[in-house]
């Protein structure tokens, strides 16, 4: 126990476990505290407000991130080298990521009747106005945790989402009296928007400064026109694995009923946090890649290592107690989301591969190829669970994740090899600060 803790305490001295431990700590806190507020929610809720309540949760969240998920790579790729600019980016994720996600989600308003009953609940101007400010609000809370890991501050998100977390649930106890229809969806935005005032703070007024003081004044930060040619190439792709993580469920979510939909949300929830564990050391190995190419073949066979000793085991313990697990809000969950959760934990293995491989993508700011694994990852898992669906229903999403994401690990496996195998004495394939390779 003693060395394992030894080797814990030698890691964190790296910025690369320091930074990828810190997310991982935070998708086990989201987690652990994720489950406790769904508990309660499928304890104070109707069925038929628990299914609502999350299919309007991701339906927000979708087109939050239309835009807020595509910055990840290019902010994890730039900030560390922005220098004076450092301000000027994060400020400008900020507004293109509010702004065309906003403007996704009035068209979702103006178009409501075509989504099926269970957003009906959206019709009218004061909840469709609500649900329009938290897409402006959730797209920003996803970005300022990107910030901070640009930064080499990642060690404040877990902080952060632990006290967002404990909130939501206090919030989530209190509305069941008062607003039994329109709870869940309430507790979980007023938290999310009181967050963004003290760590935007902590970020302007504090982190960017510091990070601006230690820059080199000699150092040419990214231009503009280098940043747009790698969102060129990397934007598309990240916006079509967007349609695996939110569009998905949102489209089943129109196929299938409230309370059958929140069974089906549980076990997909649970097992995109143990994927969320692989991307977590990936944006890690970007930043680090971005700071010091000449070690971003070590960075990656480390960045490997540590995401498959984490998330094997619990990949293990989450396809045996499967069943278990999901009892925990009701045996109707265990019923029709254990397949699932099983099926989505074990594609986890693959995506391993994958996420290492795009990130290292990212930090030689090769955008086409980039463009290329996820767009053709998307297009496998899209196609794939809507043949699958009409035989095997809300289990089609796990059995397409399996089948594509095996399929592309297999097919960059090659190039994955090379990387990895690239001598740390070699010039780096592409320089700091160049404008891209194919």
């Amino acid at each position: 126990m003693s060395s394992v803790w030894g080797k814990i305490l030698h890691d964190l001295r790296n910025p690369l476990f320091r930074q990828g431990y810190a997310l991982m700590a935070n998708t086990v806190v989201t987690g652990v505290l994720g489950m406790g507020y769904w508990l309660l929610a499928a304890r104070l809720y109707s069925p038929e407000e628990f299914g609502r309540g999350q299919a309007v949760i991701t339906a927000m969240r979708l087109f939050a991130s239309l835009t807020a998920l595509g910055f990840v790579g290019a902010l994890a790729r730039f900030l560390p080298v922005a220098g004076r600019r450092t301000p000027e980016l994060a400020l400008r994720g900020y507004g293109l990521a509010a702004a065309t996600g906003g403007v996704a989600a009035l068209g979702f308003l103006l178009t409501l009747p075509m989504w099926g009953k269970t957003y009906s609940v959206l019709s009218g101007f004061w909840p469709g106005l609500f649900f329009l400010a938290s897409v402006l609000v959730w797209a920003v809370f996803t970005l300022q945790d990107v910030v901070l890991t640009g930064l080499r501050r990642a060690t404040f998100v877990p902080l952060n989402n632990l006290v967002f977390g404990i909130v939501k649930m206090g919030l989530l106890v209190a509305l069941a009296g008062a607003l039994p229809s329109g709870g869940i969806f309430v507790s979980w935005v007023i938290p999310t928007a009181l967050a963004l005032i003290p760590v935007n703070w902590l970020i302007f007024a504090v982190v960017v400064p510091r990070h601006v003081e230690k820059s080199d004044a000699e150092q040419e930060p990214p231009r503009l026109r280098e940043i747009g040619r790698f969102l060129a190439g990397d934007f598309p792709g990240t916006l079509s694995i967007l349609g695996i993580v939110y569009l998905v469920p949102v489209v089943v979510a129109t196929q299938v009923g409230e309370a059958t939909f929140g069974r089906f949300s549980m076990a997909h929830t649970l097992a995109s946090m143990i994927e969320l564990l692989a991307m977590n050391m990936a944006v890690s190995l970007t930043v680090e890649g971005s700071f010091d190419r000449a070690k971003l073949a070590e960075n990656c066979r480390r960045a490997l290592r540590r995401a498959f000793m984490i998330v094997t085991p619990i990949i293990a313990v989450a396809i045996l107690a499967a069943p278990l697990i999901l009892t925990v809000f009701g045996s109707a969950f265990a019923a029709e989301g254990t397949t699932l959760l099983r099926l989505m934990s074990l594609a986890v293995l693959p995506r391993v591969l994958i996420e290492v491989y795009l990130s290292a993508l990212r930090a030689q700011s090769r955008a086409r190829t980039l463009a290329t694994v996820q767009i053709g990852l998307a297009v496998l898992v899209l196609v794939s669970t809507v043949a699958l669906f009409p035989y095997a229903g809300v289990n089609a999403v796990g059995y397409g994740l399996l089948f594509s994401e095996i399929l592309v690990a297999v097919l960059i496996f090659g190039n994955l090899r090379k990387i990895l195998k690239f001598g740390e004495t070699r010039t780096p394939v592409v320089t700091q600060g160049s404008s891209g390779a194919a």
